[in-house]
């Protein structure tokens, strides 16, 4: 690696410390969703192990989104860490990743209303906060007929009964658990994008009148609790936690959800987590998270940010410079770039991403990106 008193941004590449890790960079890997688990059984395998360890040279490695249970998959393929089966398939990753001098943290998800009932068990009605349908929103599944991939829209979900949701923070406690048993550096909570944590958080989704519900004192009370028993597993400097409060996706707007996430990191903060990852939009013409919310989280986490959308070198040394953020995550240019530190770094060109294999598939698209100066893809 080049030295970053040499590298085109050096902002990039000095240390940072994340709670009790040194990461040698302030590169991020993006969490992304990629459906190539082991089915039936969602387990990773060797194929995973392969793909993760390529991109160790990142300063920090978060998982793809990961269910807490069978309840709370939405997606065919992802993967589990509900069973010993998946925790020792995780074990495969983490043991390639840090044999190649990386740092890996688990994303831990429950999808809420995001799924279908052919992904439950038993055919049952996914759960949510409240019974408010995801109105445009579509799940890839593996058809139970005949094996063939589709994608079912979503059905209206059932709500949680108060005395259920103890069960649902213990759920992620035990993945959490399991997390550090497979050996994982931390976990992050999944609190974006339209999924269960961030469906508590919103006002538009949670319509509960219980003590879980109405003001946003009351909407973060399940993101205090899963973090608060996470914790107690694996430690607050081992726990990070992704919010999108402008991101609108998965039938998602919400007048109240900025104000709500500005609540929700000081209570963070005041929880000791380790970072807090800001996802913003990432799609062409998105708006831009405005300069003042930026001022104002800061104010509310003084710790760790991280932030996500559609970052190039140049919009992430800017938010380092200005305070906003401390780690910069890439998504895209990872996935089609195993060694993207070195090309950011020296100023190498990229491969570009192949859209027709993100989701679903076996090694082509997904370990066979060649590292700059290959002339072939390796996948042995």
């Amino acid at each position: 690696m080049t030295s970053a008193a040499t590298t085109r941004w050096p902002a990039l590449f000095t240390p940072h410390r994340l709670g009790p890790l040194t990461l040698p960079n302030r590169l991020v890997m993006a969490p992304m969703t990629r459906s190539r688990t082991a089915w039936p059984g969602d387990v990773p395998t060797e194929l995973n192990a392969r793909y993760y360890a390529q991109r160790a040279g990142a300063g920090l490695i978060v998982t793809e989104a990961t269910q807490i249970s069978r309840e709370g998959q939405g997606y065919a393929r992802t993967p589990g860490i509900h069973t010993a089966a998946q925790r020792d398939g995780w074990r495969l990753v983490t043991e390639a990743v840090h044999a190649a001098g990386g740092r890996i943290f688990l994303q831990l998800w429950h999808v809420g209303r995001v799924s279908h009932p052919v992904l439950q068990e038993g055919g049952r009605a996914p759960v949510a906060p409240s019974a408010v349908r995801a109105r445009g929103v579509r799940v890839y599944v593996i058809d139970p007929a005949d094996g063939t991939p589709c994608f079912l829209d979503c059905e209206t979900p059932r709500a949680l009964e108060e005395g259920e949701i103890p069960r649902v923070v213990d759920d992620y406690r035990r993945a959490a658990a399991r997390a550090m048993e497979a050996g994982f550096d931390g976990v992050e909570l999944h609190g974006a994008n339209g999924y269960l944590i961030d469906q508590f958080l919103r006002s538009t989704t949670n319509r509960r009148t219980d003590r879980y519900g109405g003001s946003p004192e009351n909407r973060i009370r399940f993101l205090r609790e899963v973090v608060g028993a996470v914790a107690g597993e694996t430690g607050a400097g081992r726990v990070g936690v992704r919010l999108s409060p402008h991101v609108t996706l998965q039938d998602m707007a919400d007048p109240e959800m900025v104000e709500t996430s500005l609540l929700a990191a000081a209570a963070l903060h005041d929880a000791g987590v380790a970072y807090l990852h800001l996802a913003e939009a990432d799609w062409d013409d998105a708006p831009e998270v405005p300069e003042d919310y930026r001022r104002a989280l800061r104010d509310r986490f003084p710790g760790t940010i991280i932030v996500a959308g559609r970052y190039t070198p140049e919009r992430g040394t800017a938010m380092l410079a200005a305070g906003h953020a401390d780690l910069v995550t890439f998504g895209r240019p990872f996935l089609a770039n195993p060694d993207l530190p070195r090309r950011i770094a020296e100023g190498l060109p990229l491969n570009p991403p192949d859209p027709a294999t993100f989701f679903g598939g076996g090694a082509a698209g997904y370990i066979d990106y060649p590292a700059y100066g290959e002339t072939a893809p390796v996948t042995a």
